[in-house]
C-alpha cells in the first residue's frame, strides 16, 4: 500500500530535490550561478556576450555563429560550449547584455514616469542594437534574463500599491511594452530600407515613392493623407512621433484605470 503523501505534496508545494533528467530543463541563469567550470578562466559568458554583440552590431544576427565566436575570442571551437549549449544560449546572453543599459533614475517612482522611461530608455537600445527586433518572436518571448526581468520588476513595483490587481498590473506593461515593440519596429525596418535601397535621408526616401505617391493621391480618394502631406511639421521626426504615442497609450491606461 502506498503511503499517504505530506501536506506539501498534497498542495502542490514541493519543488524536486534532484536535478532534472533533461539537461535542457535547467535555466542557462541558473547554470551560470554555479561556480566557474576552471579557476582563472580566460573566458566567460560576459565575454562571450559581448563579442557575440560586437558581431551582430557590425555585420547582422546571422554572422553570430559559434565557430566565428570561436575565432573573434581567440578560443577554440569548443570552448564556449563549457557555458553555453548552443545559439540559443547566445541569444540569451546578448539580449540581457544589452538591456543591462536598461536602468532608470532612482527617483522615478511614479507609475506613469516609469512607464514612459522605460519606453525612451528601450527605444534607444533597440535603435542601437536593431539585431533585437530580428530576433523571432518565439526566440525574444521565451529570453526571460535577469536584466529583462529587473526592468520588468521596476515597472510592475511602480504599479504595485495603486489598487490594481496583478493581472492589470501585469496587462499595463504587456501594453506598452508592444506599443514600444510595434513603434521601433517600424522605425528599424524603415532604416533597413533605406540602407538597403542606399538612400541616405528621408527626402531620398520621399521621392522614391514620388511616383506611387503622386498616383494614389490624384486619384482624389485619400484627402486626409493629402493634408498630412501638406501640413505635417513632424514628417522627420521619429522620436515625436514615439512619444505622442506613447502618451496616448499612457493617457488611455490612466483614463481606462483610474489611476
Amino acid at each position: 500500500m502506498t503511503g499517504k503523501k505530506s501536506g506539501a505534496a498534497e498542495d502542490g508545494q514541493s519543488l524536486p530535490s534532484g536535478p532534472p533528467t533533461d539537461p535542457a530543463a535547467v535555466s542557462l541563469w541558473e547554470r551560470l550561478d554555479r561556480p566557474a567550470p576552471a579557476p582563472r578562466a580566460t573566458l566567460t559568458p560576459q565575454k562571450i556576450a559581448a563579442a557575440a554583440v560586437r558581431i551582430a552590431d557590425t555585420d547582422g544576427i546571422d554572422a553570430v555563429t559559434m565557430r566565428r565566436l570561436a575565432t573573434e575570442l581567440s578560443v577554440a571551437p569548443m570552448a564556449a560550449y563549457r557555458y553555453v549549449s548552443g545559439k540559443a544560449d547566445v541569444l540569451d546572453l546578448m539580449t540581457d547584455a544589452v538591456y543591462a543599459d536598461l536602468t532608470l533614475p532612482d527617483d522615478v517612482e511614479n507609475w506613469r514616469d516609469v512607464m514612459q522611461a522605460n519606453a525612451l530608455r528601450s527605444r534607444e537600445i533597440v535603435l542601437r542594437h536593431p539585431w533585437l527586433i530580428q530576433i523571432s518572436s518565439p526566440q525574444s518571448l521565451r529570453a526571460l534574463t535577469p536584466h529583462r526581468m529587473a526592468a520588468a520588476e521596476r515597472a510592475l513595483a511602480s504599479l504595485d500599491g495603486l489598487g490594481l490587481g496583478v493581472d492589470a498590473m501585469m496587462a499595463v506593461l504587456g501594453t506598452v511594452n508592444s506599443y514600444v515593440h510595434g513603434a521601433v519596429s517600424a522605425e528599424c525596418a524603415q532604416y533597413s530600407l533605406m540602407r538597403e535601397q542606399g538612400w541616405d535621408s528621408n527626402d531620398d526616401l520621399r521621392l522614391a515613392l514620388a511616383p506611387q505617391m503622386r498616383y494614389l493621391i490624384g486619384t482624389g480618394r485619400y484627402p486626409t493623407y493629402h493634408r498630412y502631406l501638406l501640413e505635417a511639421t513632424h514628417k522627420d521626426d521619429p522620436q515625436w512621433r514615439f512619444e505622442t504615442g506613447l502618451d496616448s497609450v499612457l493617457d488611455g491606461i490612466a483614463a481606462r484605470l483610474g489611476i
